[in-house]
């Protein structure tokens, strides 16, 4: 029986940013704590060589491949980008905090995030890119992307089709870890999902808030300056 090789794909969320002050989160780029949280995860990934090298392109994610993978020049799928939000001007100052906070754990595929794309529009968006990325030929994998994709991807790996899990916590620069058997003498196509949310800066986890909060609690007193 030949012993099983699984393909191994590291699924990082990019590291932290700030969108205070920021009209357009494309264009965000990491904070001074964002480059430590990169190098950290640069540390952990060190000893292991990447085939393939993925972001979605937004600087975010860009600049954080370059610091975890420098030696490796990143491919772009702009079909990866986050999910993406509507204008919070757009939204009643009253049911803002709820739909910020609660906005990456909606269960109705018509459900938008922050009145953008609909849950039903990301999974359209994300899954056959991630089909077409399994597809491409590669042994070690590098993925760098965003929380909400991140929580799609791990959702469809875990259940499959179209399910989508809100409550998977992806911190800063975390470090995700999935196997999978192919159907060409190497498994039977199964994902195994390994490793979860794993910060190397901050292994433990000791922060209580999710990320939507933490981000809330940030952006919350410049939007109260702002009317």
């Amino acid at each position: 029986m030949l012993r099983t090789v699984r393909r191994r794909l590291y699924l990082m969320r990019h590291a932290e940013v700030s969108y205070v002050g920021q009209r357009d989160p494309e264009v965000v780029r990491l904070t001074a704590r964002g480059l430590e949280q990169a190098a950290a995860a640069h540390r952990a990934l060190d000893d292991v060589a990447f085939d393939l090298v993925v972001t979605s392109g937004l600087p975010r994610t860009l600049e954080t491949a370059a610091a975890v993978a420098p030696d490796r020049e990143p491919e772009q799928w702009p079909a990866l980008a986050e999910w993406r939000g509507g204008r919070l001007d757009d939204v009643p100052p009253e049911e803002l905090e709820r739909l910020f906070v609660g906005s990456l754990q909606v269960r109705d595929e018509a459900a938008r995030f922050l009145g953008g794309e609909s849950l039903g529009e990301a999974l359209d968006r994300v899954l056959p890119a991630f089909d077409e990325l399994v597809a491409r030929e590669w042994q070690t994998a590098l993925a760098v992307l965003h929380g909400g994709v991140n929580r799609i991807l791990l959702s469809h790996a875990l259940a499959g089709g179209r399910t989508y899990f809100g409550t998977f916590e992806q911190a800063p620069a975390c470090i995700n870890v999935l196997d999978l058997g192919v159907s060409k003498g190497s498994g039977d196509g199964t994902w195994i999902v390994r490793v979860v949310n794993y910060i190397p800066y901050d292994p433990l986890h000791p922060a209580r808030t999710t990320t939507m909060e933490h981000l809330w609690s940030e952006l919350k007193p410049w939007l109260d300056e702002r009317t």
